[in-house]
């Protein structure tokens, strides 16, 4: 029962995230709330490990890992994500990532030995696709262009978490501990992060820091960015990879009542059912080898 509860918990709160990105996006620069959210999730983190005499990484190599992975799961996807959420509804935004598994299946499949393509890894990748098509035509019909490039743009950030997860795991010889991974991939993004956010959209420091702005940070920093993580490690050494995977089947649902139920955003029939695609997609993933990641 305790399992259960907190995987929930968990579960509630990576759905939650999507929520609290677009709140805090009315006040803050997408790429500059980003980089301090992951800013201020190492001043938590980063201590915590140290406490605990969690050695970090000493080769060339097992920071080449972090660095590269960093940089891509957490540079290139969060601020893909955080642009492209300023356009299109939270819901939608939840339901776009969620197709990450159909990318670490593309992924999988030439940077890996042991994930061939199957059939029925094609039918889902394809299914995928398809639910991101209709979700991205009908946010071209009801809101125009930016909102078809907003899609565009977190699709691409799902691409790039499909990509940093198989880069890992083509390098699992290492055994980095994933808590030592996730610490070290924050330190590797949040530099260049910041300077990128200083350079396009002014001095981070200097933003329009409303009570809202600063709850939505704390909240994505220290639930998202901390809590459910460290949930999210000790769930796996109590449960199958497939039962954790599960969650992507239902974080999608509760963002987009969550969405409609603060937000008042609407869903439509066209994107309701790309969004079943979507979610056929990672049903048929996590019930393969292949994507028991």
């Amino acid at each position: 029962m305790r399992v259960l509860g907190l995987w929930w918990v968990t579960c509630l709160i990576w759905s939650s995230v999507w929520l609290f990105i677009k709140l805090g996006l009315r006040d803050l620069p997408p790429v500059s709330f980003a980089a301090i959210r992951l800013l201020v999730a190492i001043a938590v983190f980063l201590p915590i490990l140290l406490l605990r005499g969690v050695r970090l990484p000493r080769r060339a190599r097992e920071w080449y890992v972090i660095a590269v992975a960093g940089l891509v799961l957490l540079g290139l996807n969060y601020a893909l994500l955080f642009w492209g959420a300023q356009f299109i509804p939270s819901g939608m935004t939840a339901v776009l990532q969620a197709v990450t598994p159909a990318f670490g299946l593309v992924f999988g499949h030439f940077l890996l030995e042991d994930e061939p393509f199957t059939f029925r890894a094609l039918a889902a990748i394809a299914i995928g696709i398809a639910g991101v098509v209709l979700i991205s035509a009908d946010q071209l019909h009801l809101a125009g262009r930016q909102a078809l490039l907003g899609c565009a743009a977190v699709t691409l950030g799902a691409a790039c978490v499909g990509f940093a997860y198989v880069f890992v795991k083509r390098h699992r010889d290492l055994r980095i501990k994933p808590e030592v991974l996730t610490c070290g991939q924050m330190l590797c993004a949040v530099g260049p992060m910041l300077a990128f956010a200083a350079a396009r959209e002014g001095n981070p420091f200097g933003l329009h820091w409303t009570p809202l702005a600063a709850a939505c940070l704390l909240y994505l920093a220290l639930a998202g960015s901390v809590g459910a993580t460290w949930l999210n490690y000790w769930l796996l050494e109590r449960m199958s990879a497939a039962a954790l995977l599960s969650m992507a089947l239902v974080e999608p649902l509760i963002a987009v009542l969550l969405g409609a139920a603060f937000l008042h955003e609407r869903v439509t029939v066209s994107a309701a059912l790309g969004g079943v695609l979507v979610l056929c997609s990672i049903f048929m993933i996590t019930r393969t080898p292949a994507g028991r990641r």
